[in-house]
């Protein structure tokens, strides 16, 4: 419905069949004939206001095109997902009942869960070369000092569960009648370049790889900080949906300037907005929420300074790895900016594209090769 507030019209969430009804009114001069929508227009739009009506209707028009717009684009991404029936994720919790089994009866013990677990175990039991790597690995101090942290910090995964169930509704939303994965959590013994893999329809995660910044053995490995500060639970679910867009989204292979480079990244993290809507932004781009304000306020600085060095269409891979490549930070623009900051430039340029495009669809965003066009399309402006 439409409140009327003086000259300016307000659309509620009806916006759409209110807008329509609007500019069906304005065009039939004074003939308006709603009057539970419109009140007081009739004065307004009556033959003595003649003069007025030419002056508002432009600006009228226009005001209720941009309201409608950002209302538009406001709820795209927030879409309701309660009624899509996908079922509800479990993690089968290798990482704790593999730690359960009796070293005594290892082959036993081990042939019980093969059926559960045949990811993992699905090899010969009976073979003795087999049961001694994993006798090895069990009773490994390393192995067990991981196990037990995990242990500690995950008694239970009902939230990234959850987390999970949400995203993947939104994933069926986006492609009906995907197949959803099988989920396992097991400890990786320090695999920090995989915590989360997927192979044959099965997601595998590291938990070992989520203990928090302060766990000892990751700065003893030499893990940088700057990793350490993302290798906590917050980043299980958007590690999870980024392995997933790797699988979904196609890659372009002809991404030779920066322009398309950061591009085809700010897409992947459309599709993760797509997916995870009320995930805040910082944890899909692996930043502390002290960089992400930090690139927020001065991101048409950044944009500012890779067009007044050319930097946009050029090939050269310097360009590619400041704006691309991860770190502490992006060294040229200071400590405290974040690294990748070409994805969150990329990331705004699409965003702005699929707010002023809303006939394109999140298919056909990712499939769209060329970045200039995507760019153009967008009217992308930072505000300064």
């Amino acid at each position: 419905m439409l409140e009327d507030t003086g000259f300016f019209l307000i659309l509620s969430k009806r916006n759409k069949p209110d807008f329509l009804l609007v500019i069906t009114a304005l065009n039939h001069n004074s003939q308006i004939t709603n009057q539970k929508y419109f009140p007081r227009l009739r004065h307004v739009f009556s033959n003595k206001n003649l003069k007025m009506k030419r002056t508002l209707i432009p600006f009228l028009i226009l005001s209720l095109i941009i309201v409608t717009a950002c209302n538009w684009h406001k709820d795209r991404l927030k879409i309701d997902v309660s009624g899509i029936k996908t079922p509800g994720i479990k993690i089968g919790r290798y990482d704790q009942d593999l730690f359960r089994v009796s070293p005594d009866n290892l082959a036993s013990d081990l042939k019980k869960l093969q059926g559960r677990y045949d990811f993992f175990l699905g090899t010969n039991l009976d073979d003795p070369s087999k049961l001694e790597q994993m006798k090895v690995y069990l009773e490994n101090p390393r192995t067990q000092d991981f196990h037990r942290a995990t242990a500690d910090k995950f008694k239970e995964l009902s939230a990234v569960e959850n987390d999970l169930t949400d995203a993947f509704r939104h994933l069926e939303y986006y492609y009906p009648g995907i197949k959803q994965p099988r989920f396992y959590s097991y400890i990786s013994g320090g695999d920090y370049e995989h915590p989360v893999q997927l192979a044959d329809s099965v997601v595998i995660i590291a938990l070992d790889t989520y203990l928090g910044r302060d766990f000892k053995p990751y700065f003893s490995d030499g893990v940088p900080q700057y990793r350490a500060e993302r290798m906590n639970p917050d980043y299980i679910v958007p590690d999870v949906m980024k392995i997933m867009a790797g699988s979904l989204a196609p890659e372009n292979p002809n991404a030779m300037t920066l322009l398309d480079q950061i591009v085809e990244a700010g897409k992947t993290h459309y599709w993760l907005d797509a997916m995870m809507p009320d995930v805040p932004p910082h944890l899909k781009f692996g930043y502390t929420k002290a960089q992400a304000d930090w690139i927020t306020k001065n991101e048409s600085h950044v944009w500012a300074a890779i067009i007044e060095n050319s930097m946009l269409y050029s090939t050269d891979g310097k360009f590619s790895r400041m704006f691309l490549a991860d770190g502490p930070n992006t060294t040229e623009f200071g400590a405290f900016s974040p690294p990748r900051m070409g994805e969150w430039i990329g990331w705004r340029i699409v965003r702005s594209y699929m707010e002023n495009n809303s006939d394109v669809t999140l298919q056909q965003l990712l499939l769209e090769k060329d970045g200039q066009k995507i760019l153009t399309l967008s009217g992308y402006k930072p505000e300064k």
